[in-house]
């Protein structure tokens, strides 16, 4: 059993919980009262800063496995969409032309062609210019929220347009996504300036308690303030992905499943009956969160750093 320290009011408790396999799993260890948590365990910030860095870690890691599991389990096969955001996180351009010459873009994954794009023209790789110019063309006819913004980017990285008056900053779209969509109480955060760095509001709200930072003493100009925007575009997500399924009798199983309370679940469980559908939905829905999240990022005089 392992021994766990909280604080209520003036007293100091023991309580015993079963062990777990990382801090992320325990959760957050509240402190409440005035004292600080440092009076309990001197290294008591860097165990904060551990405990929401591998919170969040594995948050991102079971939304991702619980739709992949699914795939894996019934052989479904995204090698190659997983080599290429491999390739755009290693800011690797050589891959990103090789792995998009051989396979004509997706339409639903044209944010994430078109990030892996930046990455080759940025680095000068041949063919990569070419690849640009095609996947601007195929943002300007699919036109989703952020396609228009992407275009133009790469048309200017590429020498065939003029660059954008927004400011680079070296964000993850994705983790920005995560708190700018979804439930608004626990939604929400901001951005730090200098580095690019997201914070939740859960880790926000933790630095502040465990003393890691004193918000009267912070500067103002250094954090982009992010509100939650809930989950109305999802659920649009849906509606919008129902629209391009071919089979009426799934199309009016998916559409019967969205109405009401829970509708998200349900589109999840009943979508999954199908294989082939669930690959398309997290590749339409994932392209779609990244362009609004670009959009967002552009209406706040910014956009996302190029790798040099």
């Amino acid at each position: 059993m392992a021994t766990v320290f909280t604080r209520q009011r003036s007293a100091v408790r023991v309580c015993h919980r079963p062990p777990r396999e990382t801090p992320a799993q325990r959760g957050f260890l509240r402190v409440r009262g005035r004292a600080p948590f440092a009076s309990i365990r001197p290294d008591a910030r860097e165990v904060a800063r551990e405990f929401v860095r591998e919170f969040l870690d594995s948050t991102r890691e079971r939304r991702w496995t619980a739709g992949r599991s699914f795939l894996d389990h019934h052989g479904v096969s995204d090698e190659r969409t997983s080599a290429l955001r491999g390739a755009t996180y290693r800011r690797d351009g050589r891959a990103v032309v090789e792995l998009k010459s051989e396979r004509p873009l997706d339409p639903d994954l044209l944010q994430l062609a078109g990030d892996g794009i930046r990455v080759a023209v940025a680095a000068g790789e041949p063919g990569a210019d070419q690849l640009a110019s095609d996947c601007a063309g195929a943002l300007r006819e699919r036109r989703w929220p952020g396609d228009e913004l992407l275009a133009n980017h790469l048309d200017s990285l590429a020498g065939r347009g003029p660059a954008a008056l927004l400011r680079p900053l070296a964000v993850s779209l994705d983790e920005l996504s995560e708190i700018l969509e979804g439930d608004p109480i626990h939604g929400g955060g901001r951005i730090d300036r200098l580095t690019g760095e997201v914070w939740h509001r859960a880790q926000i709200d933790y630095a502040v308690e465990v003393g890691e930072e004193d918000p009267d003493d912070e500067d103002p100009d250094r954090w982009l303030w992010v509100d939650c925007e809930g989950s109305r575009d999802g659920y649009r997500d849906m509606e919008d992905f129902i629209a391009t399924v071919a089979d009426p009798h799934r199309a009016e199983l998916l559409a019967v499943a969205i109405e009401g309370r829970g509708a998200f679940r349900r589109f999840r469980d009943v979508l999954h009956r199908w294989p082939d559908l669930v690959d398309r939905w997290y590749a339409f829905s994932d392209d779609r969160r990244i362009g609004r999240a670009r959009e967002w990022l552009a209406d706040a005089g910014y956009r996302p750093a190029d790798a040099r």
